[in-house]
C-alpha cells in the first residue's frame, strides 16, 4: 500500500479504538445514549418505515441479503455487512415470539445457499406459523433462486417482480480437478488415507464411478427433501414439482403461471396486500443492522480497505469454506 493509504489506514484504527473507549466509558449513561453510540442487545436496530394508523400492532419486515451460508456471523473491520445467518435466524425467532407482531414479510434477495443452512431457515418459518400463527409473506427481490424459493415455499403468499429470477430447483455440488495442471508443472501428490473414500472430491485426482455414487445419492437424497418441501408448501403433487424442479429459472410473471408464486408486485404492494389481509393499518418495521459508533468506524474501514485487492483476496482466503458441500444454489 501507499504511504497515504497507510496513514489513512492507522488513523482509521486510532478512531475505532477511540470510538471502543467512548463506547465503554458511557456504558452507564442511559439506554437513548447507547442506542446511539453503541450495539443494540440484538445486533440489530427496529426502525419504524411506515407509520400506520392501527397502533394495536406492527407489520416486521425482514431483509435476506446474499448467499445463505453460515460463516459464524463474526464481525470483522473487512466485513460488507453481507447476510449473518444466526442473526437473521434469531429475527424470525425475535419478530415472531412479540405479541405486538401481526405478520412478517421476508424481503428475500439470494441465489440460494447451503442445505443445512436452508433448512434451518425454513424450520424457524414453520414455528413462527404454527406455534405462534404468525402469518408470514414472501417478496421476492432481483433475486429468490434455489435455497432462496426453498425458504419461501411455506409462506402463505409469494409475491414477486415480474422480472425476478427464482426457481432453479435443485441441489449441486462442485468440486475442482488441478491433476492435470499440477502434472504440467511437474507437481505430485502425497495422500495417506484410511479408506478407499476418504479423499472423495479431492482436486488432485479423477472421479471414480464409485465417488460419483455415492455423491450422486446424496445429491438425491437432498433432492427429495427439496422437492418435498415444495409439494407441502405449494399444494403439489411430487410429480408436478419434479416436472418444474429440473434446474431451470423462472421469472416471477413464469412462477405466477407455473403457481409458484401467488402474486405480482413490489415490496410495497406486499405490504399493501398484508394489510388488507390483516384488515388493520399497522405500523411496518423493519430490523436492520445496528448503526452503533462502533458498527460505523467498522464499515468505513471496510471501505477504505476494499480497494486493495491483496488484502481482500487474503480476506477471502481466510474465510471461505474450500470443502465442497450441498447447496440449495444457483450457479451462473
Amino acid at each position: 500500500m501507499s504511504r497515504k493509504r497507510w496513514l489513512a489506514l492507522i488513523a482509521a484504527l486510532m478512531l475505532v479504538v477511540a470510538a471502543v473507549g467512548v463506547n465503554v466509558a458511557t456504558s452507564q449513561a442511559g439506554s437513548d445514549f447507547e442506542q446511539m453510540f453503541g450495539a443494540s442487545e440484538h445486533g440489530w436496530a427496529e426502525r419504524v418505515i411506515e407509520q400506520g394508523e392501527d397502533t394495536g400492532g406492527s407489520i416486521v419486515v425482514l431483509e435476506l441479503n446474499g448467499v445463505i451460508q453460515d460463516t459464524g456471523d463474526a464481525v470483522s473491520i473487512f466485513d460488507a455487512q453481507g447476510y449473518r445467518h444466526k442473526a437473521f435466524l434469531s429475527q424470525i425467532e425475535h419478530a415472531a415470539k412479540d405479541s405486538s407482531v401481526e405478520g412478517i414479510i421476508i424481503r428475500v434477495n439470494t441465489p440460494g445457499g447451503g442445505v443445512v443452512e436452508s433448512a434451518e431457515i425454513h424450520e424457524k418459518i414453520l414455528e413462527a406459523k404454527e406455534e405462534y400463527n404468525t402469518p408470514i409473506y414472501i417478496s421476492m427481490g432481483s433475486m429468490a433462486a434455489s435455497g432462496g424459493y426453498y425458504i419461501a415455499a411455506p409462506a402463505d403468499k409469494i409475491v414477486a417482480s415480474p422480472q425476478t429470477i427464482t426457481g432453479s430447483l435443485g441441489v449441486i455440488m462442485e468440486s475442482i480437478n488441478i491433476a492435470e495442471l499440477a502434472e504440467n508443472y511437474g507437481i505430485t501428490f502425497n495422500t495417506i488415507k484410511s479408506g478407499e473414500y476418504k479423499d472423495i472430491m479431492s482436486a488432485t485426482r479423477e472421479m471414480t464411478d464409485g465417488d460419483r455414487e455415492i455423491l450422486q445419492s446424496l445429491i438425491d437424497e437432498s433432492y427429495d427433501e427439496f422437492v418435498r418441501i415444495i409439494s407441502e408448501g405449494r399444494d403439489m403433487s411430487e410429480s408436478e414439482v419434479r416436472q418444474l424442479a429440473d434446474g431451470r429459472i423462472y421469472s416471477g410473471t413464469q412462477a405466477l403461471e407455473l403457481d409458484l408464486v401467488d402474486e405480482l408486485g413490489s415490496l410495497d404492494d406486499t405490504v399493501s396486500m398484508m394489510k388488507a389481509d390483516l384488515g388493520a393499518d399497522y405500523s411496518v418495521i423493519k430490523y436492520e443492522a445496528d448503526t452503533g459508533l462502533f458498527n460505523l468506524f467498522s464499515m468505513s474501514m471496510s471501505q477504505l480497505l476494499t480497494s486493495n485487492n491483496e488484502l481482500a483476496g487474503l480476506e477471502q482466503l481466510l474465510t471461505e469454506r474450500r470443502a465442497p458441500t450441498l447447496k440449495y444454489l444457483y450457479t451462473e
